[in-house]
């Protein structure tokens, strides 16, 4: 399908995978766009690794299925990266960007992937820096954006903010603001 992006997401259950999906999702659909998102779940427990998996396009998506060949992959948890194929699928000019404090040279000789863009940032350590918790999520949606403008960073703020706001309160909710802002300064492209 023509204008099509497609984005799978690697975590473990409880680091917010599923809730990264949405909010980029979510995002998309507030600027116009036509989106889908939703997880794929093995053994339903934390801890245990799942798959999220985001559409974003221009015109009503008519695909309901897994998606096979994203454009772009993002890792939450590096620890999956020795245990599944993430790049799986990923075309000749895909996106790998991984949540690790390996540069994205070190990810490619790991992975043996020789093609498309490798990213990473160490999302894990921003998280603990603005959250003061391994809370991953939210930064990997600043370097996303960084590597991939899917949406306007304004939006993604916004809808983020709507959902925690509540939830988690004022303090809590400026330190996710943090964690995406500075993903989005410190992620490396190679």
């Amino acid at each position: 399908m023509k204008g099509l992006i497609e984005i799978r997401w690697h975590g473990r259950g409880g680091q917010g995978a599923k809730t990264a999906a949405q909010f980029l999702a979510e995002a998309a659909l507030e600027e116009g766009k036509f989106i889908q998102t939703f997880p794929e779940y093995g053994p339903e427990r934390a801890g245990a690794p799942m798959m999220a998996f985001t559409r974003i396009a221009k015109s009503p998506i008519i695909l309901h299925s897994g998606v096979r060949s994203p454009e772009i992959v993002v890792v939450i948890d590096p620890t999956l990266i020795k245990t599944i194929d993430v790049t799986e699928g990923l075309p000749e000019e895909g996106v790998l960007l991984v949540n690790t404090e390996e540069s994205p040279q070190d990810i490619r000789k790991q992975l043996n992937f020789n093609k498309g863009k490798v990213c990473t940032v160490d999302a894990t350590k921003i998280a603990l820096e603005t959250l003061k918790l391994p809370m991953p999520n939210t930064p990997m949606l600043g370097a996303l954006l960084k590597v991939k403008p899917l949406v306007s960073m304004e939006q993604l703020k916004k809808e983020v903010e709507a959902k925690f706001l509540k939830k988690l309160g004022k303090d809590k909710t400026k330190a996710n603001m943090e964690g995406i802002e500075r993903a989005y300064k410190e992620v490396k492209i190679g």
